[in-house]
């Protein structure tokens, strides 16, 4: 107890945690709750797409203070670079947070080497051996560049999910998973590309040139008609009935379910649903449940399936939230 006191006390004093309240009386004088200090420091989180850049600004509570999206057209020129540090810059002005900002993590959709600083390649982004130096210099503070799929496995509680696979469905399909709370990466930086494995073999054509990749099944792009429509659109659709998108929607869950279940088997883990899909699941995990229980005989109910905590930011909070994780370590 002593030892665990004088931790408290030194926290309190850095300003890390505060008293947030009382506790009833039990008889003698009234306890006190303490918590994290929310403002004690702040992370910025941008994810870099081929025509959006999006921006959050994070507390140490891991809630979202301010947020952003801006259409951007990605090119591979040094003035993209500069223009992103003069967005950021913007998207800063005036906030007091600014002054407690550890650092700016930003995520890439590609295969990253993050020691040398390269976008080994980046199929949605048309780009390789593209070097990340010359932004990182712009940005002028701290920098962590991260893959989106696995920025949005860092977005989720580790303590809530030490092992999981994350689904990435958005435009293009992407994963992350970590064991005991730690990301996997692979030997070359691959591992998680989901997307990739053959779910249907000679099925439809996938942008990275193979046929039948999960991607061309399972991406939010199979609903959106590759973003003819919106997603709100497609699912105000479904709600309203419409046979053709009904359709559409059960049969992509089928191919959904197919991989979860392959998932399933073969890592035994929780799976997190997330992704622009994913925000809209929640209202739908009865169907897809039970397409799932129809593929896989071993299990009796799909609890390990789970709804993400971000709908929308997950890749953004996730790079961010890396700076709360070394400042902590270094503490």
């Amino acid at each position: 107890m002593p030892t665990v006191l004088a931790n408290v006390n030194d926290l309190l004093e850095k300003r890390v945690l505060e008293e947030t309240g009382e506790y009833a009386s039990t008889g003698g004088r009234k306890a006190k709750s303490i918590g994290i200090n929310k403002s004690y420091c702040h992370a910025m989180g941008i994810l870099i797409t081929a025509n959006h850049i999006e921006m959050v600004l994070v507390n140490l509570g891991d809630e979202i203070i301010k947020k952003d999206r801006i259409r951007f057209k990605f090119t591979a020129e040094l003035s993209y670079c500069t223009e992103v540090a003069q967005k950021v810059k913007t998207f800063l002005e005036g906030e007091a947070a600014k002054d407690t900002l550890l650092g700016i993590g930003v995520a890439i959709p590609g295969i990253i080497d993050q020691k040398e600083r390269i976008v080994l390649k980046s199929h949605a982004l048309g780009i390789e051996n593209y070097s990340l130096r010359f932004l990182e210099q712009a940005l002028e503070i701290p920098v962590y560049f991260e893959n989106d799929a696995n920025a949005a496995m860092l977005a989720e509680k580790k303590q809530k999910y030490p092992n999981a696979i994350y689904l990435s469905l958005n435009h293009t399909l992407g994963g992350a998973f970590c064991i005991d709370g730690k990301l996997f990466r692979g030997q070359n930086q691959k591992a998680g590309e989901f997307g990739h494995m053959i779910l249907v073999p000679g099925g439809r054509k996938c942008y990275c040139g193979k046929s039948g990749c999960a991607d061309a099944y399972c991406a939010a792009s199979v609903l959106t008609q590759d973003n003819r429509q919106s997603l709100d659109a497609f699912m105000e659709k479904i709600e309203s009935g419409d046979e053709k998108n009904l359709q559409t929607w059960n049969e992509y869950l089928d191919h959904l379910a197919v991989l979860i279940s392959n998932l399933r088997m073969a890592y035994d883990m929780d799976i997190i649903l997330g992704g622009d899909v994913g925000g809209v699941l929640s209202d739908y995990m009865i169907p897809l449940g039970e397409k799932v229980m129809a593929y896989n005989g071993f299990e009796h109910d799909v609890s390990y399936l789970k709804n993400c905590s971000y709908k929308k930011e997950a890749s953004a909070v996730g790079a961010a939230k890396y700076f709360f994780t070394k400042h902590m370590v270094e503490l």
